[in-house]
Order: structure tokens, then sequence, then C-alpha cells
């Protein structure tokens, strides 16, 4: 009788799921060469011409909010590929449920920063947004080419890296990369590492809201 308990249980047919998962989607434009030469000069200009606005910013530069009507063509674009990404996002995320993704129209924001060495973003969220991003327009020539400053993610169940199985990683990093754009729920907090490169670190951040909201 006992000897049948030192036996292995058979978990053959025990079914496992990550049921509360948390989308996380990269992708590097084709075009961002090209794209990226007119997005710098542009950002670079307007910065000089106004002084920006304080957010999560810890120096350096954030422009105001808007359609980055000061990047032209190349702005609109960059938006383009942001609103293209949201819904293949989207799409994927309603996938995995085998369910179809409805319709959305997104209302988008979005903003340049400019860090130079030292600078960098404390921990935030995007609140009353769907997804959030990030897209790179120059690394600024960091000190170990393969990383630069980077952007950090923590797990946003802040309960499960407190009490649930604690050296189960609760943070990932996304080191920057010109023409990689970063999506991820608005509810996600981040932050941006102190830039340590010899020129500008350039970025696009960027909120889309689906409507109607929530």
């Amino acid at each position: 009788m006992w000897a049948e308990l030192d036996q292995m249980p058979d978990f053959s047919n025990t079914r496992y799921a990550n049921v509360f998962a948390t989308p996380l989607i990269t992708h590097v434009w084709d075009d961002g060469p090209g794209l990226n030469l007119s997005l710098r000069e542009r950002i670079l200009v307007h910065e000089t011409e106004n002084p920006g606005i304080g957010k999560s910013n810890h120096g350096g530069w954030h422009s105001e909010t808007g359609q980055l009507e000061f990047c032209g063509d190349a702005g609109r674009r960059l938006i383009a590929h942001m609103h293209e990404l949201a819904d293949e996002a989207t799409r994927r995320v309603f996938a995995e449920k085998t369910m179809d993704a409805p319709p959305c129209r997104w209302t988008l924001s979005a903003w340049a920063n400019v860090n130079r060495s030292g600078d960098f973003n404390h921990v935030h969220v995007h609140p009353a947004s769907t997804w959030s991003g990030t897209y790179y327009v120059d690394a600024g020539e960091p000190s170990d080419s393969d990383r630069g400053a980077p952007l950090h993610l923590f797990d946003p169940c802040q309960g499960r890296s407190m009490a649930f199985l604690r050296t189960l990683p609760s943070s990932v990093y996304v080191h920057p990369k010109p023409g990689l754009m970063v999506l991820f729920p608005s509810y996600v907090p981040h932050m941006v590492f102190p830039h340590n490169g010899s020129s500008a670190r350039i970025s696009i951040a960027f909120n889309l809201r689906a409507d109607p909201y929530p």
C-alpha cells in the first residue's frame, strides 16, 4: 500500500496555462534608416527652438505632445507605423484567445525625447491609454554599442514579484536600436536608464487609446 506512494504521480493530463500574460511587441521598420535621418534633423532643430516640458524625464528634453507636426512627412509616416503596429499587436492578443479583434479607432499622441549624458526617465505608467510605445531614432553612440541605455519594463503585478516565487524574473530590458519600435500595455511600469553615450539618444514615445475607452 505505502510502496505505491513512492511512485511519481502521473501529470500527463494536467493542464498548464498562463492566464494573465502581458504582451510585449518589438518590430524593426525597414524604412528606419532613411526615416531616422529626417527625424533626427527635425527633432534637434525643434529642440533648439522650444524649451520642452517636464514629465518623467530627469534632465533631457521632452517635446510637446501631439502628432509630431514638427517632423513633417517623416513624422506622418512614423505615426502611420504606430497605427499599423498597434493594429497588429491587438490582432495577436485576440488571436491568442481564438477571438477576432474588434475594429479599433485609435486616439494617438506622441512626443520626442532627447537624452544626453546622465539623463534618464523615472518609473512611470501612461494612464488613460491602451498601448504605449517607443521608437528609437538614435541610440546616442553608447559606450557599449550592443546595449545602450535600456528601456526597463517592470512586471505590472507587483504582488507576483513580492510574494510568488521571487526568483522568477520580474523585469525586462529592451536596448535601443535605430528603427526599433516597442509596444506594450500602458499599465506596464517602465523607466529609462541614464544615458552614457557620446551623442544624443533620441527616441519618440507614444500612446494609443482605443475609443471608446476603456
